[in-house]
């Protein structure tokens, strides 16, 4: 289980949002347009730009096909939900362990993170990325990565449509995304909205604080190798024990049995 979790959004764990991607488009700003100044960003510029993120994200990292076991298993996971109100969950192909969502309602897996998590813990996951999409944690964040980064040397917009972002504004923009973290608030709602959420689908809600301590788990074993990515970033998420006891008290609370064997 020698994997070195991605940075970005550990789902519920790290609490990042953003996508794993290098960007290389040849894109420039149109000429002529007027400097939009960043408190002037609305909410449909928002949206076009993070479905620009999320098609550029796409576009460098492997897609498993619609044929791939991967692909399969996240779709018997999610069918009663995926491609419906705004939803779209796919697989990426790679070792790393991470899932993240986006603003327009993009939820990317990583085969990486499938491997290790059951079905159950998987649907938990995706449920956490959910909520923060519902609680507009996803806009507030890469609202915030746009005004901080790509946007500080101001970008160009006509007729309220936004201007296309240039190779160094997309990269200022990833560094910020991956940087970014949820509040510890933010994180705890994402937290009770995944549990709801195995409820919704008659799923024994421990799953939540089973994949918790999975990754606190791998923390552990690769616990020797200080310059990791996962310690640097449990160093700054000191409370997912606490975030596990709760999910795992709550369980408790109202009578559903922690899984044999788990």
């Amino acid at each position: 289980m020698n994997r070195i979790l991605s940075v970005i959004s550990l789902f519920m764990l790290l609490g990042t949002t953003g996508a794993v991607a290098q960007f290389n488009l040849k894109k420039a700003l149109s000429a002529g347009m007027k400097t939009l100044q960043a408190v002037t960003l609305s909410d449909a510029q928002i949206e076009q730009y993070v479905g620009e993120y999320v098609r550029q994200s796409d576009s460098v990292n492997t897609l498993c096909g619609p044929d791939d076991p991967y692909t399969l298993r996240l779709e018997r996971i999610t069918q009663s939900f995926n491609n419906k109100d705004g939803i779209n969950i796919r697989v990426y192909r790679t070792q790393d362990v991470n899932a993240f969502a986006c603003a327009d309602g993009s939820v990317r897996v990583y085969s990486g993170l499938m491997d290790i998590m059951s079905d159950e813990e998987i649907l938990g996951v995706v449920g956490h990325e959910i909520g923060h999409v519902r609680n507009k944690d996803t806009k507030d964040a890469f609202r915030n990565a746009l005004l901080t980064s790509a946007l500080r040397d101001g970008i160009s917009s006509a007729g309220g449509t936004a201007a296309r972002l240039t190779d160094s504004q997309l990269g200022n923009l990833g560094e910020a995304l991956m940087s970014a973290r949820y509040s510890q608030k933010q994180e705890y709602a994402a937290d009770q909205y995944g549990y709801e959420f195995l409820k919704s689908h008659g799923v024994n809600p421990w799953a939540m604080a089973l994949s918790f301590e999975k990754l606190k788990k791998m923390e552990e074993q690769m616990g020797g190798d200080k310059s990791s990515k996962v310690q640097q970033l449990f160093s700054t998420h000191p409370d997912i024990e606490a975030r596990t006891k709760v999910m795992a008290e709550r369980a408790t609370a109202e009578g559903f049995v922690r899984p044999e064997g788990k």
